[in-house]
């Protein structure tokens, strides 16, 4: 197939440029989490993805995610139930991270389907996510969304808001931050991004050296499509990435890609 193909070439195409930035910032491509960004995929390519051994797949409309959790979840059932000819990279279970702006309303239908939220950028929204995940076992691992660049049109807590609102959520017993994600500015030259991104890492170690959030405040989920490599280099070590791995979409990208 083809398409199966080219899909396959442009994943190991990030994942070397995902180890080569690794390297460039001292550290080790292992330790670098992909996130593929669905919003712009076919299912067909979301499939193939998986069969190569891909989990962590990332949605930024709480409508499509639904829909996309609930085929994935029949496409996993199906190829496990088949005795002969899986592939030996094909994953028992795949990690949906909802990466896009998340009403308050929209909590309740997204806490089942999701490993991690990315998006948390107030505490009205936190207090929803607390009462809604009462009923479950584990808390909600979520990110705080800060706003590096000071652009209304993007989401996100300004920087000197960031540490109050994330030692508010540690005293949540449903709630576990994980860590900071942050959006740089559309710009022509990924090396402009930079600034957004060191200013998130700059947070987010400072929150660490301060024991904000405990050992597993160990995330920081920064740059996409355009920026990722930047991005390692400043320290992320989560990047959600779409169009270089699916290809360029039909409609242009927003903000979650």
């Amino acid at each position: 197939m083809p398409e199966k193909a080219d899909l396959k070439d442009r994943l190991a195409a990030v994942r070397e440029r995902i180890a080569s930035a690794a390297r460039r910032g001292g550290r080790r491509p292992e330790d670098i989490v992909l996130v593929a960004v669905t919003k712009y995929a076919s299912m067909d390519q979301l499939r193939q993805l998986i069969e190569l051994g891909h989990i962590d797949l990332g949605e930024s409309r709480v409508q499509q995610l639904a829909h996309r959790v609930a085929q994935i979840e029949e496409f996993l059932q199906r190829h496990h139930q088949l005795s002969t000819g899986r592939s030996p990279d094909f994953p028992e279970l795949v990690r949906w991270h909802m990466i896009g702006h998340l009403q308050r309303n929209k909590v309740r239908k997204v806490l089942p389907l999701v490993r991690l939220i990315h998006s948390v950028d107030s505490l009205r929204l936190a207090e929803e996510i607390q009462n809604a995940a009462a009923k479950y076992e584990e808390p909600v691992e979520v990110l705080v969304q800060v706003n590096t660049t000071g652009e209304k049109t993007k989401s996100g807590v300004v920087p000197a808001a960031v540490r109050h609102l994330t030692e508010q959520l540690d005293t949540m017993l449903n709630i576990r931050p994980r860590g900071l994600m942050c959006m740089a500015p559309f710009v022509e030259d990924p090396q402009d991004a930079r600034p957004a991104f060191e200013l998130c890492r700059d947070i987010f170690n400072e929150m660490r050296a301060r024991g904000v959030g405990g050992e597993k405040f160990n995330i920081l989920s920064m740059g996409m499509t355009n920026d990722f490599e930047v991005a390692i280099e400043c320290g992320a070590n989560i990047v959600r990435v779409g169009a270089a791995i699916f290809g360029p979409p039909a409609a242009p990208e927003n903000a979650a890609d």
